[in-house]
């Protein structure tokens, strides 16, 4: 490694299941550079295997152990995509930081598991790995998340304009950035996680590109009154979620004969738009403008319904300020990592609940 590199590499594997984001970022100046990026999507063979191990099921302990070494052969091969498409060398790069695969998020229980194995990572890729964020805030006390809301913090805070960012991931969450206030962050609830199993149920797609197929329906007002009744909704912040809490199990439960398919999947656009908006309008006010990153950011359904809902906000992806809505999370681990290496905190209690700043992630050398 050289011992002058401002270049870290970050990797983020979400609950949408999709694959493995890529960067390499140059912190050499306050607002990082985007050197390169890659995507590794997941064989749908790995995405059915990860999505089951959500649940409880036989033989979890070695489902998830071989998971695990499938997944680091995985966030190897991203990571040397996005060498190759830089021309770099793995000793070009100080760390790779790897949130790895999320599959219990449990944090009142103590614990927040993500399927990896970091020590084939760094010996894969021959670059130093800082793994395991979400642990140590939890054993202060906290969420475990979100996380990535220090990094909005860092990045995207202005001092006149209120700004909201907003990620729409398979969970949805927000970073308030008010001038003069403390930054705050939480989930909101459901994002892509339900319209993406709702689509793969009766589409057979991953998703439903666009959200065309959800224009098509017609938003059941007693499936979307049951569904906004989710208690997790009411929580106040901070808070969050994962597919313990929404789940296609769950909404079998609500759905009725009478729904066709194509509504139930304009229904739970709804809920995505609603549950957003009431958290973000309760928790942090009404912003100048809210900024849209992750998956959902191409659900253009999503996005005219957010805006028709949002009336003198201005609804726009984070590309507009020059952040890519798809690589801003993996940007976000790649900071994670330099902050470990650094010795600096990386988690907001504010945000997350801990009881003070603490330096997260576990360091595996190379």
């Amino acid at each position: 490694m050289s011992k002058q590199t401002t270049l870290f590499a970050g990797l983020m594997s979400g609950t949408s299941l999709d694959g493995v984001d890529a960067v390499i970022a140059d912190f050499a100046t306050p607002h990082p550079r985007v050197v390169s990026n890659a995507f590794v999507p997941y064989p749908s063979d790995l995405r059915d295997a990860l999505l089951a191990l959500n649940a409880a099921g036989h033989d979890e302990l070695r489902r998830a152990s071989e998971l695990s070494v499938r997944l680091a052969a995985l966030y190897a091969d991203a990571t040397q995509a996005a060498l190759q498409a830089a021309g770099l060398a793995a000793e070009d790069v100080a760390a790779v930081g790897c949130h790895g695969q999320t599959v219990r998020h449990q944090p009142a229980l103590g614990y927040s598991l993500q399927l990896n194995q970091p020590a084939l990572l760094a010996e894969r890729c021959g670059i130093t790995v800082v793994a395991d964020f979400r642990n140590r805030d939890i054993a202060a006390g906290g969420q475990g998340a979100p996380l990535v809301p220090a990094f909005h913090d860092r990045i995207l805070r202005d001092a006149r304009e209120h700004r909201v960012v907003l990620n729409v991931g398979g969970i949805s969450n927000v970073t308030d950035l008010a001038p003069g206030r403390s930054t705050r962050g939480f989930d909101t609830g459901p994002g892509n996680m339900l319209l993406d199993g709702w689509a793969a149920r009766h589409l057979g797609t991953a998703y439903d590109a666009g959200g065309a197929w959800a224009a098509q329906g017609a938003v059941q007002p007693d499936l979307l009154q049951a569904l906004l009744a989710h208690p997790f909704l009411a929580q106040p912040a901070p808070k969050s979620c994962g597919r313990e809490e929404f789940n296609l199990d769950w909404l079998d439960t609500l759905v009725l004969s009478h729904h066709m398919a194509v509504d139930v999947q304009a229904t739970l656009l709804e809920l995505t738009a609603r549950s957003i908006l009431d958290a973000t309008w309760r928790e942090c006010g009404r912003p100048d403008a809210l900024l849209v990153c992750g998956g959902g950011v191409h659900n253009l359904s999503l996005m005219r319904r957010l805006t028709s809902l949002a009336p003198g906000v201005r609804v726009a992806s984070t590309a507009e300020l020059g952040v890519s809505p798809d690589y801003l999370e993996a940007l976000a681990f790649a900071w994670l990592a330099q902050c470990c290496l650094a010795g600096s905190a990386g988690n907001l209690p504010e945000v997350t609940g801990a009881r003070g700043p603490r330096v997260l992630g576990a360091i595996y050398p190379a």
